[in-house]
C-alpha cells in the first residue's frame, strides 16, 4: 500500500460525531487536511446536534449528520435508519476515511464507507480498530493533550508541518444577536459554565458564586451563564449568590449563538466541558477548576495556564462518580482566584491603555 503521507485522495471523510469539546479539539486536524489536500472534498460526519457549529466552515465541503434520536424510536426504526445511513456513506465513495472518535459506532461507520484507506488509532476502543486499514500508534497517548493526540493523524498523513489552527465559523446574525444581548451590561463580561455531565467535574455553585463576588468587587463587570437547560438550576443558584449584574443564557442559545456569546465575552470561567473548550477556540482567556480530569490532557488548549488542578491524591482520576468528592473542598475559590485576577488585571490594563 502507498504510505499515508503520499496519498492524494479526492474525497475525505472525517468521522468525529461528538461531543462539543471533542469536536473543538479536532478542528486543527480539519485545517491541516485542507492545507495538505486543497482540492479534495472534505466531509465531516457529525451528530446532528453539533452540525450547526460547523456550518459555513471554509475548510469543509459539507457535513453528513448522524441522528442519534433515531435510535429512540424502536428497533425497526433504528435498524432502518442504520442501513440507510450506511448506504449514504457508501454512496459518497470516499477515498480516505479518518475516524478519530474510535468507538464501535464510528468504527462501523468507517467500515460501511467501503473506502480503500480507513485510518484510526491503534488503541481505539470497542473493537473499532479492526475497521481500519491503517492504525496510528500513539505510545504517549496517556501523557499528551487530546489535541496533540488527534494531531498525530495529521502528521501520519503528511499534514502536520503547519500550525494547529482553531477556527469556529460565527455568522453575522449570531454576532449581532450576542451584541444585542450583552448591550448595557457592564464590562468585563465573564462567561460562566457551572454545569457538567459528570458530577465529578462540577465545581460547587457556592465556589463559583464566591469567585464571582470577588471578581465583581475588584473589577466590576457582569456574569453571563451558558450551558444546557440541565444547567439552569445550578446557574440560578450562583446568580442568587451574586450582588452584581448577571444574565442566564443556559438552555437559551443555539451552538452558533453560544460561540458568538463566548467570543464577545472578556473571559471564560467554567468546568472542563464543551463551552470551556469552545471559548478557548474563539480566543477567550479561560480560568477553570480541574477536579477529576487533568489540565495536561484536557485543559483549554489555547489557555492552558488558566487551568487549576486539585491537589488531592485522587485528582485526575477520570471517574464519573465518586462517593467522597474530597477534591471539591480542597480546590477552594482562593486557589482559583489568582488566575482570574491575573486575567482580569490584564483586561483592565488594556482598557486603560486604549
Amino acid at each position: 500500500m502507498r504510505p499515508l503521507d503520499r496519498l492524494d485522495p479526492r474525497r475525505i471523510a472525517l468521522v468525529k460525531p461528538s461531543a462539543l469539546g471533542d469536536i473543538v479539539h479536532a478542528l486543527p486536524v480539519l485545517a491541516a487536511l485542507r492545507r495538505r489536500f486543497p482540492l479534495a472534498r472534505i466531509t465531516w460526519v457529525v451528530n446532528r446536534a453539533y452540525e450547526p457549529l460547523l456550518a459555513g466552515h471554509p475548510d469543509l465541503s459539507d457535513t453528513l449528520s448522524f441522528d442519534r434520536g433515531a435510535f429512540r424510536q424502536g428497533l425497526r426504526a433504528s435498524v432502518a435508519y442504520s442501513f440507510g445511513f450506511a448506504r449514504e456513506l457508501r454512496r459518497r465513495r470516499f477515498d480516505l476515511v479518518i475516524d478519530i472518535q474510535g468507538l464501535l459506532r464510528t468504527g462501523l461507520m468507517t467500515l460501511a464507507t467501503g473506502a480503500a484507506r480507513r485510518v484510526g488509532f491503534a488503541a481505539a476502543r470497542e473493537g473499532s480498530r479492526y475497521a481500519y486499514t491503517d492504525r496510528i500508534r500513539v505510545p504517549d497517548a496517556g501523557r499528551i493533550h487530546a489535541v496533540d493526540r488527534y494531531w498525530r493523524v495529521a502528521e501520519a498523513l503528511g499534514a502536520g508541518d503547519g500550525p494547529k489552527r482553531f477556527y469556529v465559523p460565527i455568522a453575522a446574525e449570531a454576532r449581532e444577536w450576542a451584541a444585542r444581548e450583552l448591550a448595557g451590561l457592564p464590562r468585563p463580561v465573564v462567561a460562566v459554565a457551572v454545569g457538567a455531565k459528570w458530577v465529578t467535574k462540577r465545581w460547587p455553585p457556592g465556589h463559583f458564586a464566591e469567585l464571582l463576588r470577588w471578581s465583581q468587587a475588584a473589577f466590576g463587570g457582569s456574569a453571563v451563564f451558558v450551558g444546557t437547560a440541565h444547567d439552569t438550576p445550578l446557574s440560578q443558584e450562583v446568580v442568587r449568590g451574586l450582588r452584581g449584574p448577571a444574565k442566564d443564557f443556559t438552555g437559551g442559545t443555539t451552538l452558533p449563538r453560544l460561540a458568538a456569546l463566548l467570543a464577545a465575552a472578556d473571559v471564560m470561567v467554567g468546568n472542563d466541558t464543551g463551552p470551556l473548550h469552545l471559548a478557548a477556540a474563539v480566543g477567550r482567556p479561560c480560568v477553570a477548576p480541574y477536579t477529576c480530569t487533568r489540565v495536561a490532557l484536557h485543559g483549554p488548549y489555547t489557555s492552558m495556564a488558566g487551568g487549576v488542578e486539585t491537589a488531592v491524591p485522587c485528582g485526575g482520576s477520570y471517574l464519573k462518580t465518586c462517593p467522597a468528592m474530597v477534591c471539591m473542598a480542597e480546590l477552594t475559590p482562593g486557589r482559583v482566584w489568582p488566575r482570574l485576577a491575573e486575567v482580569l488585571g490584564r483586561w483592565a490594563a488594556s482598557r486603560l491603555a486604549s
